[in-house]
């Protein structure tokens, strides 16, 4: 292969973090916001790591908190490249919370964040092909694939959808919703 295709594995970061009671929410748990700068700060250097260059947020695609988070839990975050086109990058992070003291690990989290890599001008800028290496990898980078054909087609839909007509109102019956229109 040319220099022109990274491996996925140079993509792979990883990172943990014991989560304090500083980070905690009203309820008692770790801050889910505090959790999306977490991942948004591995995001950008999954990206920027198999790039080579500086890497901006184009879009959160995905955050699915499964479990909540606990103080004092060791949180571990993986990520890496699941996906590349001309200048972005779909960023696969899995989010893993540890009890210290019971040694049981839970999943807490997947997201997916599509970055672009700029130039010093700010320019988006052509990223390294991916090479796939497994069967997994795969799986990832069909997925990541099924995703941006989702995206496209509810945008697509946005841009032609008549939300005022007489049909499209009377189909939110359904929902609980109640219409006051004037």
């Amino acid at each position: 292969m040319t220099s022109d295709f990274k491996l996925v594995s140079s993509s792979k970061i990883s990172i943990s973090e014991l989560m304090l009671p500083s980070h905690t929410n009203f309820s008692g748990k770790i801050h889910g916001g505090y959790i999306l700068q977490l991942l948004d700060q591995i995001a950008f250097a999954s990206a920027s790591k198999f790039s080579g260059n500086y890497c901006v947020t184009a879009s959160v695609d995905t955050v699915n908190f499964l479990k909540p988070i606990e103080v004092g839990e060791l949180v571990t975050m993986k990520a890496s490249v699941n996906y590349v086109g001309r200048s972005s990058m779909v960023v696969g992070i899995r989010v893993e919370a540890e009890n210290i003291q019971t040694g049981v690990i839970k999943h807490c989290n997947s997201s997916y964040f599509t970055m672009v890599a700029k130039d010093k001008e700010g320019k988006s800028v052509q990223v390294p092909g991916l090479i796939l290496s497994s069967l997994e990898e795969v799986r990832r980078f069909r997925k990541a694939i099924k995703h941006i054909e989702i995206k496209k087609e509810v945008e697509e839909h946005e841009k032609v959808a008549n939300v005022s007509s007489i049909e499209d109102l009377a189909s939110l019956d359904k929902y609980n919703v109640l219409l006051e229109i004037s």
